[in-house]
C-alpha cells in the first residue's frame, strides 16, 4: 500500500548517472537514512538487498544503447516504514509480466540470473513495477519494521 507523502516524517532525494560504481553508494545512502528508524540489521539488510537489485536493473536495462542516463530515488520515512521509489528514464520493459517471471533475463551472454524482481520481493512488503509515462521504469518498494519487537532487543542489550 503506497503511503500519503504529507505523512511523511522525512523524505529524500538522489539522483545519479547509471554507471556500476554508484550501485553501492545508493545501497549505502538508502540504509543510511533508513537509520532514523532504528531497523534491525536484518531490515536493515533487506531494504540494501532490495535497492541494489533495483538500481542494477536499472544500470543494466534500462540504457543498453550505451548512454549514461539518470536514475533517480526518492525515499520517504514514515512512522515505522520506508518508501523507496527508483525510477529510471531509459527504455522501459515492453511485457512487465512476463520481466517478473524468476529466471527471465534479456542478457543471458552477461550471465543474469533473471532473479532481480523475486529477490526485491523476498525482501520488502511491496514491490511495485510499472512503465514510466515519458519513457523508462518505476520500481516502489515499502518496508515496514516491526518497531515494538526492534525496542525490545535494544532494551536487552
Amino acid at each position: 500500500m503506497v503511503k500519503n507523502i504529507k505523512e511523511a516524517i522525512n523524505q529524500m532525494e538522489l539522483k545519479i548517472k547509471a554507471l556500476s560504481v554508484n550501485e553501492s553508494f545508493v545501497r549505502a545512502t538508502v540504509s543510511g537514512f533508513c537509520l532514523q528508524l532504528n531497523p534491525t540489521i536484518d531490515e536493515l539488510t533487506d531494504v540494501k538487498t532490495a535497492v541494489s537489485e533495483a538500481v542494477t536493473n536499472s544500470i543494466v536495462h534500462a540504457y543498453p544503447q550505451g548512454e549514461v542516463g539518470d536514475i533517480l530515488i526518492k525515499a520517504n520515512l514514515y512512522k515505522d516504514t520506508i518508501q523507496i521509489e527508483i525510477l529510471d528514464f531509459g527504455v522501459g520493459i515492453s511485457n512487465l509480466e512476463e520481466a517478473k517471471k524468476p529466471f527471465y533475463t534479456t542478457k543471458p551472454n552477461q550471465e543474469r540470473s533473471g532473479m532481480g524482481f523475486t529477490v526485491m520481493e523476498s525482501f520488502m512488503d511491496t514491490v511495485e513495477v510499472s512503465n514510466n509515462e515519458n519513457g523508462g521504469l518505476r520500481v516502489l518498494l515499502i518496508k515496514k519494521f516491526d518497531l515494538a519487537n526492534n525496542q525490545k532487543a535494544k532494551n536487552m542489550m
